[in-house]
């Protein structure tokens, strides 16, 4: 008896325990804020004020520093995740928009639009390292899993570059489609996806030479094609299905990996924009700008399974590594 009782009384406090959730964090670009959410629950924990405008966000590979691009303020902003105490602002560069962390933490490597370069910031430091010129309107930007190239993606100038990270240099520059706004590798560093969202394409490209392999097309009845603007881009890492955020379509299109095929198209909020996985990629997270709110996407079911309101133009979105 006094086994089953400690069994039970075991099992009990097991099952009160401390949630496994994850926290995604999603920027509010005209609310400046940031929400907090629950990826268990999915229920906002709470919202929390920022800088000016804050759109790209991301997180540290260790969860200890949540970096924002204030970009009113001309700044990145660094948070603690756990708490949200702003711990310090890091040297920008005028107008940040998007940016991302070379694998190890450390730098960060920012897209400065108006200002036609890329600051590279080492996130230790508080020091800028280098400034980039790449071409106009430098938006999105990805970084190899080895951390060997920074990519960039000019809005203007429809270009990817590809910048080698020791040298600074830009060693190749792959011509796409009209406003490109994003870039993502695979997890093996094989393919690179490049949305372009005037020119309604994704281009797939082969990291190693620059070379375009295929451009992804996108076709809804009943959504005139300029409606059709793809902008966010996550594949899982297995490489096998490719997630693009469709604009104005209010689409998130889920494309073959290894066909290139699109496979679904998802309905989710108005003027879908960002995307993000939960680490055990069981949800794929949609930011939905002109109806306020995110949408919860079943991975595997290909199905949204909630929506939420957060706060005024959701832009970005992070999840919390543990």
């Amino acid at each position: 008896m006094l086994i089953k009782l400690l069994s039970a009384t075991a099992t009990a406090a097991l099952l009160a325990g401390p949630s496994l959730a994850y926290t995604a964090y999603v920027t509010n670009e005209r609310g400046n804020t940031i929400t907090l959410i629950d990826t268990d629950t999915m229920e906002v924990i709470k919202e929390v004020p920022s800088g000016q405008r804050p759109r790209g966000i991301t997180i540290s590979p260790s969860g200890h520093e949540l970096y924002v691009c204030a970009s009113d303020d001309d700044t990145v902003e660094v948070y603690d995740p756990k708490t949200m105490e702003l711990l310090h602002t890091l040297p920008s560069g005028p107008d940040p928009e998007l940016f991302v962390l070379h694998p190890s933490g450390n730098p960060l490597y920012i897209a400065n639009e108006d200002d036609n370069i890329v600051t590279v910031v080492d996130v230790d430091e508080h020091t800028v390292l280098a400034e980039i010129p790449v071409g106009v309107e430098p938006e999105g930007m990805g970084v190899s899993p080895d951390g060997k190239y920074v990519v960039n993606t000019s809005e203007t100038t429809n270009m990817a570059h590809f910048i080698n990270t020791e040298t600074y240099e830009l060693d190749i520059n792959t011509l796409v489609d009209s406003r490109p706004r994003f870039a993502q590798f695979t997890d093996d560093g094989s393919r690179l996806y490049v949305s372009a969202e005037i020119g309604g394409t994704v281009s797939v490209i082969d990291p190693a030479s620059g070379d375009i392999l295929k451009k992804i097309t996108f076709e809804v009845p009943g959504i005139v094609p300029e409606a059709l603007q793809p902008v966010g881009v996550r594949v899982t890492s297995d490489g096998k299905t490719v997630f693009v955020a469709l604009g104005p379509s209010n689409r998130v299109a889920v494309i073959d990996g290894d066909t290139h095929e699109v496979i679904d198209y998802l309905l989710v909020g108005q003027r879908v924009w960002q995307l993000a996985f939960t680490p055990d990629e069981k949800y794929i997270i949609s930011t939905n700008g002109n109806s306020n709110d995110v949408s919860f996407i079943d991975v595997a079911a290909r199905k949204v399974v909630k929506s939420l309101q957060v706060g005024e133009l959701p832009w970005g979105v992070v999840v919390s590594p543990e």
